[in-house]
């Protein structure tokens, strides 16, 4: 833009300075002069253009920059939320584990021996509970002579259902 008006102004005051005799060359520099300020006028709405667009990027990228301010913060208050849980179910896990060591403890070895294998080979359930005459590990329903059988037998006989095969946990809704 600065070139055509440079040009524009060393034009304008050639046709000033009166230097320029011939007509046709005084026409030619005015038409000249003229296409150059068209020239300035287009360059100068396309910088306007470049400018008003130039801005919309400069508004959308604060925008940006804002939602991914809060991205990040809702990204750490997640993160956050996240190691709080994975440190509450840790200590849970904890707890259990020596819940569960203790309560091991006092399971005659050979009974603990058979629930482990069985809980290998079930995925993690190797006792079932007895629940309205039904296996809570298979949902099958006993036999009555199977009921009969646990009913008469003395709290700490261990029974396996006949068809999953694990332990079973008599239970206060057993049914007996």
């Amino acid at each position: 833009m600065e070139a055509v008006r440079a040009r524009a102004r060393r034009d304008q005051e050639r046709l000033d300075s009166g230097s320029i005799t011939s007509a046709k060359e005084l026409t030619s520099l005015q038409h000249e002069i003229e296409s150059l300020k068209k020239r300035q006028s287009d360059l100068e709405d396309t910088v306007l253009e470049i400018m008003d667009r130039r801005e919309q990027v400069q508004r959308r990228i604060a925008e940006l920059k804002a939602e991914q301010a809060e991205a990040e913060a809702a990204r750490k208050a997640a993160e956050q939320r996240r190691d709080t849980a994975f440190a509450e179910i840790d200590a849970q896990a904890a707890t259990l584990r020596e819940q569960r060591e203790q309560v091991a403890a006092a399971i005659p070895g050979d009974l603990l021996a058979l629930y482990e294998k069985l809980r290998q080979q079930f995925g993690g359930v190797g006792a079932a509970a007895l629940r309205q005459r039904r296996c809570e590990g298979c949902r099958e329903e006993l036999s009555l002579v199977e009921l009969n059988t646990i009913r008469q037998a003395p709290p700490d006989q261990v029974f396996r259902c006949e068809s999953c095969r694990r332990i079973l946990v008599r239970t206060e809704e057993a049914g007996l």
